[in-house]
């Protein structure tokens, strides 16, 4: 959990942000994986963590400035869910690393709402 303690290493590079979040996300489920009554929510927040990378990869590959833009917003949505998957655990357990991971999954949420904002506001330029 090293990387965790770190307050995972910034980095300006989104799409290795991204995957650095999925992976710090899978070894703290990890250590809680055998909990039966987190598990279901460990299940939740692996989905919604390593869904913002996935979208993002496709939003950079995709065919049109509408695709771009909604596939953005999935990750601004993953995002959202991911810190609140975060907080019911660590409501439910109080678990210390996860505000960690919850700033992340946060400052994620800012940088895709970010790049929604602009993009509707040029959308309306033109």
């Amino acid at each position: 959990m090293n990387q965790l303690s770190n307050k995972m290493k910034k980095t300006f590079d989104l799409e290795e942000r991204t995957i650095n979040f999925s992976k710090n996300v899978l070894v703290f489920c990890k250590l809680y994986e055998k909990d039966r009554m987190l598990y279901p929510m460990l299940i939740q927040l692996i989905r919604s963590a390593s869904s913002i990378g996935a979208n993002y990869v496709e939003a950079n590959n995709s065919c049109s400035k509408k695709d771009f833009r909604n596939k953005i917003y999935i990750c601004k949505k993953e995002s959202q869910e991911t810190k609140y998957w975060l907080k019911v655990i660590k409501s439910t357990v109080n678990i210390e690393k996860v505000d960690i991971l919850w700033q992340e999954a946060h400052e994620l949420n800012l940088i895709f709402q970010k790049i929604v904002t602009s993009l509707n506001e040029n959308s309306k330029i033109k």
